[in-house]
């Protein structure tokens, strides 16, 4: 596969409707360039790839929407929809937020969004100028996966609701 069937592909494989082979989400992450982590500050809406992983549907029963890079120290990996609507980070669910960095993952440096408070690591590869195509590995997950794949498009600027107060023992 080269760089352009695998732009292509990467469309029938996000249009599909069902279950995705990981190993051609591979194939395609093996074609594609590497980021660095000023180029993909911005606002992103996201989307996932179903192919068999535990977390399939997960992101979407917390209403994820998708994720908001500040700077590279301020990074929103799980910006959700609140009852209202509105968006807002998700701390809770993420334990936090998280940070850019250049990261080694597959024999390649490229941009990798580290969280605050798991031992989770989202990295990432453009498709095009607007898309962008995520693999999350986090500690324990074996060199070969399984992995969670996903997607991020460019999105116009994400208001963030104020965070909703945290429950505490007391209340």
């Amino acid at each position: 596969m080269n760089p352009t069937e695998a732009h292509a592909r990467f469309q029938e494989l996000r249009e599909h409707d069902g279950q995705v082979d990981p190993l051609e989400l591979d194939a395609v992450w093996a074609e594609l360039d590497t980021v660095s982590p000023e180029e993909i500050l911005g606002d992103w809406k996201g989307g996932e790839f179903r192919t068999g992983h535990p977390l399939d549907g997960m992101l979407a029963k917390a209403d994820w929407y998708g994720k908001s890079f500040l700077s590279v120290h301020d990074a929103k990996p799980l910006v959700c929809r609140n009852a209202a609507g509105e968006l807002y980070s998700n701390l809770e669910l993420g334990q936090g937020e998280a940070s850019l960095w250049t990261v080694e993952f597959r024999g390649e440096s490229t941009a990798t969004m580290a969280y605050d408070g798991r031992p989770v690591f989202d990295h990432f590869k453009r498709v095009d100028g607007n898309t962008l195509m995520g693999i999350m590995n986090a500690k324990g997950v074996p060199a070969e996966g399984p992995f969670y794949y996903f997607f991020l498009e460019r999105a116009p600027g994400i208001r963030l609701a104020a965070p909703a107060p945290r429950a505490t023992e007391e209340s």
